[in-house]
């Protein structure tokens, strides 16, 4: 049950221990809770089950006690990373639940597109900002994204993630970077082959996904772009398109 005062979290799913895919905490023990909704619709969203709203009746409404006790369940009640995904779970009220597992010991991550601005983003331990480049044919607002920054208060862990498919993005990637000089980045090569929703079995073309590591870390030593980290999907060159690990 949900009240003003409590507001529920509208929930895709729940599951692990598994090992993050991606990112600054790639291959990090963790827990994911992946919202339901997004204001993005990416040309290769690799999550639609989580953000078409065609997928709305497989959500869950929950309370932030009913999604802490399956995070304690999952965990056998023994800290551990939880990260907060979606669609864009900062559109969702995760402010009571961060404060609840705290108070237990865990710690939490989220990764957004930086288009919504939340005050417990403060609150977290980590935060991995994420916009999407020209080919995901969305737009970038960068006073929401400077917004999320500020919303931040330099608190938490602070990345920046860049998916890159072509020549656009990596050039997308390279001014939002020196566009934040004090944020990580992280670089990571697009999958092509997204699954469908609710087809686990989807065909996924690695060795192209692979062409593309080579072509993007080829990319950055050329031009010297030492800050830069290049990293895979590690849960896509694992288990390919399966939900759920």
């Amino acid at each position: 049950m949900t009240c003003a005062l409590h507001p529920g979290i509208r929930v895709s799913e729940i599951f692990g221990p598994t090992i993050q895919g991606e990112g600054v905490l790639i291959g990090l023990p963790t827990v994911f809770v992946r919202t339901g909704g997004c204001d993005y619709r990416c040309s290769w969203c690799d999550s639609l089950h989580a953000v078409d709203r065609r997928f709305r009746h497989d959500w869950e409404m929950m309370s932030p006690d009913a999604v802490w006790h399956k995070v304690i369940a999952l965990s056998g009640g023994q800290p551990v990373m939880v990260s907060l995904s979606g669609g864009n779970p900062a559109i969702q009220p995760l402010g009571q639940l961060i404060d609840r597992g705290h108070g237990e010991g865990y710690r939490f991550a989220l990764e957004t597109q930086g288009s919504v601005s939340k005050q417990w983003f403060a609150d977290l331990d980590v935060l991995v900002l994420s916009p999407k480049p020209p080919s995901s044919e969305m737009t970038t607002d960068w006073a929401a994204f400077d917004a999320c920054l500020e919303a931040a208060q330099d608190k938490p862990q602070m990345a920046l993630k860049l998916v890159v498919f072509d020549d656009d993005d990596y050039a997308y990637a390279k001014d939002a970077a020196a566009r934040y000089p004090q944020l990580p980045v992280y670089l990571q090569p697009g999958n092509h082959t997204p699954p469908r929703p609710g087809d686990e079995d989807a065909f996924i073309d690695m060795a192209g996904v692979m062409r593309r590591m080579e072509w993007l870390v080829e990319k950055v030593t050329r031009d010297r772009w030492f800050e830069a980290r290049v990293l895979p999907q590690l849960h896509v060159l694992l288990w390919g398109n399966k939900r759920g690990v």
